[in-house]
């Protein structure tokens, strides 16, 4: 090493000797200090009190509403707002008026200012609703022919809330619609590794049936199963596709211990018969089908709301009692 290289690589020792006792000098400065570091982090800016006026218009705010006078409900609220525009309370009054209204581009302002505004352990509620919002923005973009805006606001609402089922179905078939198939199937894929749910593997069940891929769409199945093995639908669905795919042995074994877990489950039945009609056991399919039919109070798949408890009988992106976006699912065993 030369005498040059030799002063230049120790002047750089020295400095970064000197930084490193700089750094645990004022570690131990901050050490020293009586100051509760972690509460500059913990600390929120105190609620803000409203001043009587400010009660008062939101009071009649909320009154008016209740009572159905719209417009008057929308000025009040606008009114408390101008007072204190972080008002939380003002803004969820505007947004569900709004969203009421199905004025989406007013819900969508007001939730994204809601979002900012709340504290985080009520921030995924928020992003839900924002999510529900894009979508519905996106649908009605859809309707009307503008898929680019259409798409651009469902990919929004699943990152708003990644486990937005309704938006990854219509990103989906959007993304179908331009003819990009192949980015449709993605999206379904990565909404079905958040949440396995029935409405997602069926489309993919679909694409993969036009792409004749049997074995893909038997692997979706039993993974989703896999993962959540006291999902009933699930089980059954996979059942389904074995019995769709002539995986007759297969399809037998699957439904038998089901049957064991759920006797007076009538689908169960009806698809036992089916097998072993297929497989010519005349006498066993009449035993199964009897025992179906016996059974029957529709063959469908009951959801209920993880908010009002309401009970449709299928998948709907929307509770049509209490209005949630996003909260029905499936029931453990359908009676």
């Amino acid at each position: 090493m030369t005498s040059s290289a030799s002063a230049r690589s120790g002047s750089f020792l020295g400095s970064l000797r000197s930084l490193t006792g700089l750094v645990r000098d004022l570690g131990r400065l901050a050490g020293a200090l009586p100051v509760d570091w972690g509460a500059f982090v913990r600390r929120r800016p105190a609620p803000v009190e409203d001043d009587p006026e400010t009660r008062e218009l939101f009071r009649r705010a909320a009154e008016a509403r209740l009572a159905g006078r719209v417009e008057e409900a929308a000025v009040l609220y606008r009114a408390v707002r101008a007072r204190r525009p972080a008002h939380v309370g003002a803004l969820r009054g505007l947004r569900d008026l709004a969203a009421d209204a199905h004025r989406w581009p007013e819900a969508l302002e007001a939730e994204q200012a809601l979002v900012d505004l709340v504290p985080a352990t009520e921030r995924s509620e928020e992003t839900g609703w924002l999510a529900a919002f894009h979508y519905e923005q996106g649908r009605e973009d859809m309707t009307a022919g503008r898929l680019d805006p259409a798409i651009a606001h469902f990919r929004l609402g699943v990152r708003a809330d990644r486990r937005f089922v309704p938006a990854s179905l219509a990103l989906g078939d959007a993304l179908e619609m331009t003819g990009d198939t192949r980015e449709a199937a993605r999206v379904w894929e990565r909404a079905a590794e958040r949440d396995p749910s029935l409405p997602v593997l069926a489309r993919l069940e679909r694409a993969y049936r036009i792409e004749g891929r049997p074995t893909r769409m038997i692997a979706l199945y039993e993974a989703a199963a896999a993962r959540v093995p006291d999902d009933m639908a699930l089980a059954v669905a996979l059942g389904r596709v074995y019995f769709e795919l002539e995986m007759l042995d297969e399809a037998a074994d699957h439904f038998e211990k089901l049957e064991v877990r759920a006797p007076e489950f009538p689908v169960i039945h009806a698809f036992l018969g089916a097998i072993f009609e297929r497989r010519g056991e005349t006498r066993e399919a009449f035993e199964e089908y009897r025992k179906a039919l016996r059974l029957a109070q529709g063959f469908t798949w009951p959801h209920r709301c993880g908010h009002c408890s309401a009970s449709t009988p299928t998948w709907e992106d929307r509770c049509p009692r209490c209005g949630r976006w996003n909260s029905l699912r499936p029931t453990s065993l359908p009676r």
